[in-house]
């Protein structure tokens, strides 16, 4: 079963688009907790203990563990290891090099454990196809990034078309064996439709709601397909710091379960009315048949 399947049935039997960012920042974590021996790991691990009900996945950056030095790389492999069966472990890599260089960082990131990536199309297919080769493993591709300068290149108009617009026309042919899913930002709520229009069986991995000022409601319903699935929304600073006390975890846990809850609440309308829809397409259909037999 491929990459993007998996993803579905995991939506299905979790029933949950949400996914929790494993972003930490040693100094904003609790101050009881930064006398462990530890400290990181037991964070991440509390984190995950209280919110791994509530999630499809988790996507640390690897940025903020690299930044820890040569210790960080050991962190991120135990955080990886400890996340359960069943939840999709996304690595925040944004990776994107010739194809040489490529393999490698492909070959680093899945012995790290992980099921998917992030990546840059910039320098084309050849820094991606190490990447997908493999249809149990899943490449998040950037399309339209949730920062405020992603215009800068991503909006540019090529024949017309924005270049994101682009993008996402050219992974739809990368999708051969149906691993591939984009990157887009949930500030960005009429492209994030425009997108979903493009690549309407693609998972959309959605970054940018909570701290980053994305609508919610705009992203599910934008960012959904048809069945109000294939989208993994993701949250980092408004769950790993809901509190900065010893109730750091619990807090994180009932942020992540009000998202979910809310994000579903969302799709149920959305199902709802595509259901609407459906029937009055199928009554308008019936109709045309019964004058045509009638003439």
């Amino acid at each position: 079963m491929n990459f993007n399947k998996n993803i579905r049935n995991a939506i299905r039997s979790r029933n949950s688009l949400v996914c929790v960012g494993l972003d930490v920042v040693p100094d904003r974590m609790p101050d009881h907790i930064k006398t462990d021996l530890n400290p990181v790991i037991q964070f991440n691990k509390a984190i995950i203990d209280a919110t791994k009900a509530y999630v499809i996945a988790y996507k640390p950056n690897l940025a903020f563990y690299e930044a820890l030095g040569s210790e960080g790389w050991d962190i991120l492999k135990q955080t990886v290891s400890y996340i359960p069966e069943g939840i999709i472990k996304i690595g925040d890599a944004k990776r994107g090099d010739i194809g040489s260089t490529a393999e490698q960082y492909a070959k680093a990131l899945w012995n790290l454990g992980f099921d998917a990536v992030t990546l840059n199309p910039y320098m084309g297919k050849e820094a991606v196809a190490p990447f997908i080769r493999d249809e149990n493993k899943g490449a998040f591709i950037i399309c339209l990034t949730s920062n405020a300068s992603s215009a800068d290149f991503q909006k540019l108009k090529i024949h017309n078309k924005p270049f994101y617009l682009k993008v996402a026309e050219t992974i739809q042919t990368w999708n051969e064996k149906g691993n591939c899913g984009l990157v887009a930002g949930a500030t960005h709520g009429s492209e994030l439709e425009n997108i979903r229009q493009i690549a309407p069986n693609l998972p959309f991995l959605i970054p940018g709601i909570g701290a980053q000022g994305g609508n919610l409601t705009s992203a599910v319903l934008a960012g959904t397909d048809v069945l109000g699935e294939m989208a993994v929304i993701n949250s980092s600073r408004s769950v790993l710091y809901a509190s900065s006390g010893k109730d750091f975890a619990e807090a994180a846990g009932r942020v992540t379960q009000r998202l979910r809850d809310e994000i579903n609440h969302i799709r149920r309308k959305k199902r709802n009315k595509e259901k609407r829809i459906k029937k009055k397409e199928s009554r308008i259909k019936e109709s045309r048949i019964k004058n045509q037999e009638k003439q």
